[in-house]
């Protein structure tokens, strides 16, 4: 699977990233080099988003349900102690009906059809080995022990064959994606009649795989992204229409009218690629309707209109097309993008270990759902020690401690009354005073004493940090709570105040709400501190 080039980045606005406000240090932690995580013609941070998949047992029983790679063991299975084959191995027409009718695959050219593609199958996956000459000299092929294997029910062996199916497939759906002349004049021009014309078409071929390939997996992220990020399986769900165009348009841009032709000729391009995918199990598909060529009066329907708009009835829209990635899919496309060195991660990746791990490794995570990796380390931990080894991990004055301490809160936001002796415990330290007080006051537990006025400054400015590193200055979260401090307190005396917190976030958040506060006497006040601010810490470092 090449790497992507959609002109889409790889996580959607509002999904938190929080460690995108230090990406030189995230990449020094990582070990990961800045340069490869960028697509050389686009120059844009490919991010893919983590997944969450099947136990390999039901990936393996759900491989064994698809049709094709299910008829595929069942024919090499029928050849039993041997079956008659041509000199190309191909069973051909005689033994291709009978072991149609035999196996119940249809009768006449679509049985016949059925086996032809199973038989290709078997060949590809070594299910069937030619072997010696019959008694009357003709060739024969027999099962191998790769059968045996797969007829054992064995999880990884059906799964590495299936995986190898669909690699299979993946290549065949590229190369049938190529002109047929030009593959036809390819073959006349290296017979030797032209050696200068050769190669000028392989090149030319080259090219036009390597563009089909980039397509299809172009738009295999596309719907790895919508099963990653999705709610409902009505989510998963992508009309074609609009998934060329997420392959056209660029972000933020209406499509031009030579976008919508580029995005019909993509549709065109997916449609057949996307049906032998979903005849080997990696996607549900559901292909434009053939009559809408015919009713288009051209080569191509006019198909965007109903993937784009929404005005269409969800009938006739889904005529144009509808793909959804597999569950098999899913773990499919994610080999492919590991296969290619992207970081393809599954949640619950580090919801593994202790707290701090968890805390610190969303951080220093680029492709992370921090809900569904908190959510994954609450399961069975009791709310008394989880709320425990939260706080002690949320714990530290040092350049991912608001992050740590707002994703410390959103985890203890899902804990009960359970754990209010770990919130009180707590009622103590500077650092976490404010976020207990807050949990404490929300479930109306009235009988503690409030932080005193320093502490609740430094939760002000740890608050605005973590919201400035979470969503940048000018996302709602920040704006919101930068608006209601100033409104809640005389702006003069509140940043006289707030220049002198010792928090490594200070000037940030001072200069942060300078450039973006909307009140113009507001926006100096927290100017004048900010370098009053940054005086200050250079005259500390003298």
């Amino acid at each position: 699977m090449a790497g992507p080039s959609r002109k889409k980045s790889g996580a959607p606005a509002g999904v938190p990233l929080p460690a995108d406000m230090d990406l030189d240090t995230l990449y020094g932690a990582s070990g990961a080099d800045p340069e490869e995580l960028f697509d050389e013609e686009e120059e844009e941070l490919i991010i893919v988003p983590p997944v969450r998949l099947l136990p390999r047992e039901e990936l393996a029983a759900a491989a064994l349900r698809v049709p094709l790679f299910e008829q595929a063991i069942r024919l090499a299975g029928w050849v039993g102690a041997g079956r008659p084959v041509d000199e190309f191995g191909e069973l051909g027409r005689e033994q291709e009906e009978l072991a149609a009718a035999e196996l119940e695959l249809g009768a006449g050219d679509e049985g016949a059809l059925a086996v032809a593609r199973a038989w290709t199958l078997a060949l590809d996956l070594a299910l069937v080995e030619l072997g010696e000459p019959d008694s009357d000299g003709a060739d024969t092929a027999h099962p191998t022990a790769a059968l045996t294997a797969l007829s054992g029910g064995d999880p990884e062996a059906v799964l590495e064959a299936w995986q190898l199916a669909a690699d299979t497939v993946a290549d065949v759906v590229v190369e049938a994606d190529l002109d047929p002349n030009e593959l036809q004049a390819l073959e006349e021009a290296s017979e030797g009649r032209d050696e200068e014309e050769s190669e000028a078409m392989y090149e030319r071929l080259e090219a036009a795989r390597e563009q089909a390939s980039g397509l299809l997996d172009d738009a295999l992220q596309v719907l790895y992204e919508a099963r990653a990020f999705a709610d409902t399986e009505a989510d998963e769900t992508v009309p074609l229409g609009v998934l060329a165009a997420l392959l056209v348009v660029p972000d933020g841009e209406e499509p031009t009218e030579e976008m919508l032709g580029d995005i019909t000729n993509v549709m065109v391009a997916l449609d057949p690629m996307l049906q032998d995918l979903a005849d080997i199990g990696v996607l549900d598909y559901r292909p434009i309707d053939p009559a809408l060529f015919d009713e288009s009066g051209d080569t191509a329907p006019d198909a965007v209109g109903p993937g784009l708009d929404g005005d269409v009835d969800e009938d006739e829209a889904a005529r144009f097309g509808l793909a959804r990635l597999t569950a098999l899919g899913v773990h499919q496309v994610r080999q492919w993008l590991l296969e290619e060195g992207y970081e393809a991660p599954l949640i619950g990746d580090l919801a593994r270990g202790t707290a701090a791990e968890l805390l610190e490794g969303i951080c220093e995570a680029v492709n992370v759902l921090p809900d569904e990796e908190i959510a994954e380390w609450l399961v069975d931990r009791e709310p008394l020690p989880a709320a425990a080894e939260l706080l002690a991990a949320a714990r530290g004055n040092d350049l991912t401690g608001p992050t740590r301490r707002l994703l410390c809160a959103a985890a203890l936001a899902r804990l009960d009354g359970a754990a209010e002796p770990a919130l009180r415990e707590v009622l103590a330290d500077p650092e976490l005073a404010g976020l207990a007080t807050t949990w404490l006051a929300g479930r109306g537990v009235e009988d503690f004493d409030l932080p005193g006025r320093p502490v609740m400054l430094w939760t002000m400015v740890d608050t605005l940090a973590a919201q400035l590193i979470e969503e940048g200055p000018e996302e709602s979260g920040f704006a919101a709570f930068m608006v209601q401090l100033s409104d809640e307190e005389k702006p003069a005396e509140l940043f006289a105040e707030l220049w002198r917190i010792e928090h490594p976030y200070t000037t940030a958040v001072l200069e942060a709400v300078g450039e973006r506060h909307p009140d113009k006497s507001t926006a100096k006040e927290a100017r004048k501190a900010a370098y009053k601010a940054r005086s200050r810490m250079g005259s500390q470092q003298q």
